[in-house]
């Protein structure tokens, strides 16, 4: 079977990281899995993509003009948005092509326009990371009852507080026109499958749940003390690892910072805070708990030594897929404490590998974190039944079986669909 990965590139986020991992879990299981990225970083020759100045140049000029388009739309809430409207010429390169079965990612920031998309011939899965492929322009949207991805974008249900032109329908109804096959689904949680399945847009397309794959050989865990000195951090004491940045409302920074102001009181002696996710290092921000700052963490032997020094990784999301903090942390023996929302759920289980805790209070986050910290025996439970949850769930032999049935499913009805001629 040859197997094209599609992404917007091969490192840099969740989605990319994610797709590279299963590219990478193919080639090491026999498949011939190649992946195509508009952003190329990784010297690898079974990827294909622009390198050079030149062609990052060119890409940040394409996204640039989709997020110049979107300003003729406002609203009171922020988020990515991707109106994906730029011809890509990829779906005619991708037709041509040997592969058996295109799987497509995160194509965001104008990686392939709508009617790209729809334009290719190939049996196709789509792994969705966010909401994108079911909503208007939004990556994240509202998940209420009246949501507009529920019944269908019109005039009439355009949230209060929006002006200028309404893209998000306009991309919406660009959609519908374009994609007139299904396509095979994969969700890594059960709760993007929920919703795919409740959106008007792709409620009749076929779908799977298959989490994002993990290399749990390269994330396990590691002697807690050679970590903390390899990092230099402190050797005794609570450590309370948060990975997201501060700039994304969604990964919920401030209320680290409440629940933080809320743990002297429950926790007993101070913990440590450890911080990465920004551009570069900070000094150590001072409250309740001093946060250090590492920066941008891209490393995968550098984040298995941070998990594995640390005692409990917060992930205090508003609204997530399937976090890969929560999933390494958890390869790496490190209890997660969440909300109980989304994907989380999924990432999660609760008092078995860590600790769910009511959205959004941070009194609760800080309860959450509390327990697991305060019984040694108990945490040392945990941690062994994260790392085996790990391996059962998210290792490479168990998720590229799962993809392989799926790609097959897809070929098989492809051929049916066509009488055979593909």
């Amino acid at each position: 079977m040859r197997v094209l990965i599609v992404n917007f590139s091969d490192s840099g986020g969740g989605a990319a990281r994610a797709a590279h991992r299963l590219h990478e879990g193919l080639r090491k299981a026999g498949v011939a899995s190649r992946m195509k990225v508009r952003l190329k970083r990784r010297r690898d020759a079974s990827i294909c993509g622009s390198e050079g100045p030149a062609a990052r140049a060119a890409q940040a000029l394409r996204a640039k003009a989709g997020r110049t388009l979107n300003l003729f739309q406002r609203g009171p809430e922020g988020g990515e948005r991707s109106l994906n409207l730029l011809p890509s010429g990829w779906a005619a390169a991708i037709n041509r092509s040997d592969a058996d079965v295109v799987n497509l990612h995160w194509l965001g920031a104008e990686t392939m326009s709508i009617a790209d998309i729809g334009r290719i011939d190939k049996p196709v899965v789509w792994t969705l990371h966010d909401m994108w492929a079911f909503c208007g322009s939004e990556h994240l949207a509202d998940t209420g009852p009246s949501a507009r991805w529920r019944g269908g974008y019109n005039g009439k249900n355009r949230p209060p507080g929006h002006f200028g032109l309404d893209l998000d329908r306009i991309v919406w109804q660009r959609k519908r026109g374009a994609w007139q096959r299904p396509f095979f689904l994969v969700t890594p949680s059960r709760w993007l499958a929920q919703c795919a399945g409740s959106s008007a847009l792709l409620s009749d397309w076929p779908r799977a749940t298959i989490p994002n794959l993990l290399d749990t050989g390269r994330f396990s865990p590691m002697e807690r003390a050679a970590a903390r000195r390899a990092l230099g951090l402190p050797e005794t004491g609570h450590i309370v690892l948060f990975g997201g940045g501060r700039s994304d409302p969604n990964k919920g920074y401030d209320l680290l910072l409440s629940a933080l102001a809320e743990l002297p009181r429950t926790a007993g002696s101070r913990p440590h805070c450890v911080a990465f996710g920004d551009l570069a290092p900070r000094v150590a921000e001072t409250g309740a708990v001093p946060i250090r700052w590492l920066g941008h963490i891209d490393d995968d032997a550098q984040l298995a030594r941070l998990y594995s020094a640390a005692d409990v990784t917060v992930v205090p999301s508003r609204l997530e897929n399937l976090p890969q903090v929560a999933t390494e942390a958890q390869a790496c023996g490190c209890p997660v404490v969440a909300f109980s929302v989304a994907g989380l759920v999924d990432a999660v289980e609760h008092e078995v590998t860590g600790f769910l805790a009511e959205p959004f209070v941070p009194s609760e986050l800080a309860r959450g974190i509390a327990w697991v910290l305060a019984d040694r025996e108990r945490h040392l439970s945990l941690r062994e039944r994260a790392r085996d949850r790990a391996s059962r769930l998210w290792s490479p032999e168990v998720v590229t079986q799962k993809y392989l049935e799926v790609y097959a499913a897809a070929i098989a009805a492809r051929r049916a669909a066509t009488g055979g001629m593909d």
